[in-house]
């Protein structure tokens, strides 16, 4: 009797041992993730009658779910009057709102240069940009996402002749390179 007890208290130990190593997972996926997009925009120049539409790209880290940054590069250049053009080289942090099933809103503060043609090429400057925006992400797959929305309003405060405020918007597609879930 005293075999069979100390037999079954081995077997429950040995059970418990290894039931306790089976309580981590087996793999953990890194939450890191890159992904480049290019997009097509409308900007209101704040400056001259037309509004100018062209095309750009993005780029977005995903450090983890509430740290991510973009940058994004935008070439203002058709529908020109007077040959008055925008360029837009920005980065910063990019702020997830919440997720819905495939959709995710978010907000973003970039910052960096903006560069302008002036009217009949009399000029060409540049100056500090920040634009405060947001919009919507749907993904399509687990590699693709469509921008459905993506609004921004800049901030040039140190124009020419005091602020510059362009606006407008962009939708655009982008391809999860690496990371992620």
């Amino acid at each position: 009797m005293k075999r069979l007890l100390w037999f079954s208290l081995v077997l429950l130990a040995g059970g418990c041992a290894h039931a306790w190593s089976q309580v981590a997972p087996s793999a953990y996926a890194s939450p890191l993730s890159f992904s480049v997009g290019a997009e097509g925009s409308g900007f209101n120049p704040d400056y001259g009658p037309n509004w100018i539409y062209g095309g750009g790209i993005f780029l977005d880290l995903k450090f983890n779910r509430w740290i991510q940054v973009e940058a994004e590069g935008r070439w203002l250049r058709a529908h020109q009057f007077d040959n008055i053009y925008e360029d837009n080289y920005l980065i910063g942090p990019r702020i997830p709102i919440h997720q819905f099933k495939r959709a995710e809103p978010y907000g973003k503060v970039l910052v960096g240069i903006g560069t302008m043609n002036f009217q009949d090429n009399y000029a060409y400057g540049r100056f500090t940009d920040v634009a405060l925006g947001g919009g919507l992400d749907l993904a399509l797959s687990k590699r693709l996402t469509f921008r459905a929305v993506d609004f921004e309003y800049q901030l040039w405060p140190t124009w020419v002749d005091g602020t510059l405020s362009p606006y407008g918007a962009s939708v655009g597609i982008s391809y999860k390179v690496f990371g992620g879930h």
